[in-house]
C-alpha cells in the first residue's frame, strides 16, 4: 500500500513516515500543497494524508482540484482547526475523513485503514429532480442548465431534500440531519435557510407543506 503524506511540519511528516513504514506502508512526503497535488495527480497512491495549512496551496484547494479532475484518491485531512465548520469545510471540499491536531497516532492509523478498506470510491452519481441537478463530488448545482453557487449549509439542505424526491421532510428531520444534532439550533434556522435556497433555485421548486415541512417540486408541474 502506498500513502502520500502532505505536511509542511517536517518533524511530524518524518514521524508519520517512520510509523507508517513500520506498519508496512510505502510512504512519500510532500512539504507543500503544490508538490502534493502534482504527486497525487501522477503517483499511484492508495490514500493521502493531507494537512490543511500548507505553503503554496492549502489542503482545501488541493483536494478540490483533485476532485474537479475526477481523481478519487481517499483523503484523510489533518488540521489544527477543530471547529465544526472547519471540519465541515474539509469534508465539503471532498476529503473522506478529518482528524484534528494534536491526534493519536493509533487513531490516525485506524482511520487510514478504514479508508483503505473502503477502497477508491467511484464518482458519486449526479442527483436530479426536474431541472435541478446536484453533483455531490464536485459540490456543483445547476438549475435549468445554469450553475448556482450555494453555501455549504444550503448545499447540504438541497442534497438532503433531493435524495428524498416527493417526500415531505419536517423541520425536525432537517435539524437532525443537516445541522449538528448535538447543538441547540433554533427551529427558525430551517426557515431562514429554506428562504435562502428558494431565492437561488426558484421559489416554485421548494414547497412548504403547511404543518408538515418542505418538499422539492418540479418547476412548471
Amino acid at each position: 500500500m502506498r500513502v502520500l503524506v502532505v505536511e509542511d511540519e517536517e518533524r511530524l511528516a518524518i514521524a508519520l513516515r517512520r510509523g507508517l513504514q513500520a506498519e508496512g506502508f510505502a510512504v512519500d512526503i510532500a512539504g507543500d500543497g503544490q508538490d502534493g497535488l502534482e504527486l497525487a495527480r501522477h503517483g499511484d497512491y492508495d490514500a493521502m494524508i493531507l494537512d490543511v495549512m500548507l505553503p503554496r496551496l492549502s489542503g482545501y484547494r488541493v483536494v478540490r482540484q483533485l476532485r474537479a479532475e475526477h481523481k478519487w484518491l481517499p483523503v484523510l485531512m489533518l488540521s489544527a482547526k477543530d471547529g465544526e465548520y472547519d471540519q465541515a469545510d474539509g469534508l465539503d471540499c471532498g476529503a473522506d475523513d478529518y482528524l484534528t491536531k494534536p491526534f493519536s497516532y493509533v487513531v490516525l492509523l485506524a482511520r487510514l485503514r478504514a479508508l483503505l478498506r473502503r477502497g477508491t470510491p467511484e464518482r458519486p452519481t449526479v442527483l436530479s429532480h426536474g431541472d435541478v441537478e446536484l453533483d455531490p463530488a464536485l459540490r456543483k448545482v445547476t438549475v435549468a442548465g445554469e450553475e448556482v453557487v450555494l453555501t455549504a449549509r444550503e448545499f447540504a439542505l438541497l442534497e438532503y431534500l433531493i435524495r428524498r424526491p416527493g417526500e415531505v421532510v419536517s423541520k425536525t428531520e432537517l435539524l437532525d440531519h443537516v445541522w449538528d444534532a448535538a447543538l441547540e439550533t433554533a427551529a427558525n434556522a430551517v426557515e431562514v435557510y429554506v428562504g435562502y435556497l428558494r431565492r437561488k433555485i426558484g421559489r416554485e421548486r421548494l414547497e412548504t407543506v403547511r404543518g408538515a415541512g418542505y418538499r422539492l417540486a418540479v418547476a412548471g408541474a
